[in-house]
Formats: C-alpha cells, structure tokens, sequence
C-alpha cells in the first residue's frame, strides 16, 4: 500500500495537466509538433535522398534554427513587452503557410533547395519568436506549485513529438512527401484553434519596449551578476552543440551504419522522443528531492556515455535502446536548466531567461549540426559521434569537480532580483 504522501508525489508529476487552460495549451502544442515532425522526417530524408551529402542536410537543419541565433534575443524582449498568447498564434499562422509553400512546391514538382532553404528559414524565423513567449506563458497557465510539471512536460511534449518521425516514415512509404507536408498543414490549424481558447490565470506584466537594447542588457547582465546562471547555460550550450546535434546525422546512421531505411530512421527519432517522454515525469520527481544542479550534471554524463555507445552500435535494436536514454538524459538537463532560470526569476524577465535558454539549446543545436555534417562527410560519422560523447563526458566531470559553480541553480532558494 503506498501511502498518502506516495500517491500525492507521483500525481504532482502530472499535475499541471490537472488544469485546463494548460492542458488544452499543450495539447495543442503536441499535435503540431507531431505535424512538424513528420514534415521535419520527410523533408530530411528527401534532402538526404536527393544530395546524397550530410552536409546538405545540416545546412537544411542550420537554415531551421539560424534565426535562434540572429533574432532570439530580441524575441525574448518581445515576449515580455507584448501579449505572449497573439505572438504566439501570429508567429504559428506564419509557420503554416511555410509548409503549405512546401506542400505546394512538392506537388507541382518546384521544391527546389532554395525554396526549401527560404521556408525553413522563415519559419525558423517565426518559430523564434514563438517559443520564447510559449514558454514562458506556460507558467502564467497554472498555480506556481505545478511550475516545475508544467516545464517539464512541456519540455517532453518537444520530444514526445518525435513520434512524428514514425508517422512520417509510414507516410513516405505508403503517401507521399507532399502528403507529410499538408498534415504539418493540418496540424497547424488544429493548434491554432487551441491557443486561441486558453487564458492565462494572472495578468502579464508588460516591459516597455523603450531603450531595447538597455532591456536585452539587463537580461544579459542578470546571468552574468548570478554566475551559476552562465554556467549552467553554457553548460547546456555545450551539451548540445557537441552532443544532441549529433542526432542531424540519424538519416546518415540509419542509411549507412544500420543499412536501413526511412523505417529505421524513423525508430530512432521516435526512440529519442519515447526516452523524452519517461524524462519528464522522471525529472519532476526528482525535482522534489534532488536540486537541478545535480540532475543537470548527471544527465550530461548520461547523454555523453550513451553517445559513445551509440558510435559503437550497428545493431538497429541496440541503436534504438541508446537513442532512448539520450532523448531521456538531454530532456532531464535541458528542463531542469529551463525550470531552474525561470523559477529564480521575477516574471517580467522570464521572456529574456527563456530566450538566452532557446540560444543555447536551439542555436547551439543548429551550428553544431553545421560543423557536424561537414566533419562527418570528411572524416568519419561514428568517429564524430565518439568526439561528441567524450566532449560530454568531459563536460560533466568539469561540473563535478567545480561544484560551486553551480551552486545556486536550485529553484528552492527563490527568486532572485537584478540589482539596481
């Protein structure tokens, strides 16, 4: 028999979706990640078929998450400055009319490289300016007890939509290219209508948008007076860019390392999400008892072994266990980097933590990729996943040996305030 205090800490994991702005919210968000997945899935594999080169895809991939780090930034002072829920459905509507362009191109044979570097650049672009303001409308969603759950769950709802993956390679092989396109359009309107029915539980307090630079400034300065801030996101930073963006080179793996095709690559993208998936329940209940700095620290030791092993792999089942743990490991450091910043800090700079939190994880993700895709057709595509996993491991034992660095990324000690 579990006691009272046993059932109440394993429903806490999920309690931000006990309210029904935030689950409707994330619902939402779920749906068109799937849908952004089965297209991301589509149109990868047909770069990758059409070049035959990874750095043809990586540049795709760059094209996606450029504008993450040209434009964050100031999406983040957007976000604080103007109402998050409108940034968030404008900047989906112009997402959606990017695949539609695909989606169209592909049917009447023009998708053309530059077309599709144009609309994963544009919607890239929107994207940017989407998920600082998402993200840090999630906790104005639910009571400030469930803000770890609601971050974390976000944060796995990302990865959870790597099933998409699976979806996009059945639809390959029974539909078409074009057909994965127009579900991302579908899947567009279905989280339009949902967004536009949820209602944060407090007002949000507004930044003027005077003195722009001056406002970036005081986000820039507020992770630079608080150092284990700077820390910890370099830390992500790195993590990403010498590890997660390893995953660009899935298509490459699947093709040349397991001799598979557009099914296997699917299984891995999907295996990432479902590790994703067991990540966020997993790191909300640790949360209750561990501080973030020691999940950070661990989880980045795990995604660099795991990597290391996956180099190492050539049995598809054995791939797919690994591409698990590191969708599980990377899920765990990236949302308790996320929580932790958000949570020391006063809701009117939360915009800017996320965006310097988006820089990190997406911008970091899209040159990694670059440089990633290059060296592994010049050198060797294990042998670069190898170097991407010793770097982590590396990484971690940094962290543990300088464990004061860190000693402040506890949500626990409450917020702290930018001096004046």
């Amino acid at each position: 028999m579990r006691t009272t205090a046993e059932k109440s800490r394993a429903a806490g994991l999920f309690s931000a979706l006990t309210h029904r702005d935030y689950a409707i919210f994330w619902s939402g968000a779920l749906v068109s990640n799937i849908g952004n997945w089965i297209q991301t899935t589509a149109l990868m594999w047909y770069v990758h078929q059409v070049t035959g080169s990874n750095s043809w895809v990586a540049a795709v991939n760059l094209a996606a998450y450029l504008p993450v780090l040209l434009f964050v930034l100031f999406a983040g002072l957007v976000a604080d400055a103007y109402n998050r829920k409108r940034i968030v459905i404008m900047t989906v509507v112009v997402q959606m009319v990017c695949a539609l362009a695909l989606a169209l191109g592909k049917t009447f044979n023009g998708l053309s490289l530059a077309l599709i570097m144009i609309s994963v650049f544009v919607a890239g672009t929107a994207y940017t300016f989407s998920a600082p303001a998402a993200v840090s409308f999630l906790p104005e969603l639910v009571p400030d007890e469930d803000m770890t759950s609601a971050l974390s769950l976000s944060t796995a709802q990302f990865n959870v939509g790597r099933v998409g993956p699976a979806l996009g390679a059945l639809i390959l092989a029974a539909w078409s290219v074009s057909g994965a396109f127009y579900l991302n359009v579908v899947s567009f309107i279905a989280v339009i209508a949902a967004f536009s029915i949820v209602k944060p539980r407090r007002v949000q307090v507004k930044v003027p948008m005077e003195n722009a630079m001056s406002k970036i400034g005081d986000g820039l300065r507020m992770v630079t007076h608080y150092r284990w801030r700077l820390v910890i996101l370099l830390a992500l930073g790195a993590a990403t860019f010498f590890g997660f963006s390893c995953t660009v080179l899935f298509p490459a793996i699947a093709r040349q390392t397991l001799h598979g095709g557009a099914g296997t690559y699917g299984l891995l993208l999907s295996m990432l999400g479902l590790g994703a998936a067991v990540g966020a329940p997993l790191v909300t209940w640790l949360h209750r008892s561990v501080p973030e700095r020691s999940i950070i620290k661990w989880s980045c030791l795990g995604v660099g072994v795991s990597l290391a092993m996956l180099s190492l792999s050539r049995a598809t089942w054995l791939s797919a266990i690994i591409c698990a743990i590191i969708g599980c490991c990377y899920l765990m450091m990236g949302a308790s980097v996320n929580t932790v910043i958000q949570a020391r800090s006063e809701r009117e700079m939360r915009g800017r933590m996320v965006s310097l939190y988006s820089l990190m994880w997406l911008g970091m993700f899209s040159v990694g990729g670059q440089l990633i895709g290059y060296i592994s057709d010049a050198w060797s595509l294990t042998g670069i996943i190898m170097v991407g996993g010793i770097v982590c491991v590396v990484l971690a034992v940094v962290l543990f040996a300088a464990s004061g660095a860190t000693r402040g990324a506890e949500s626990a000690l409450g917020v702290e305030v930018l001096p004046g």
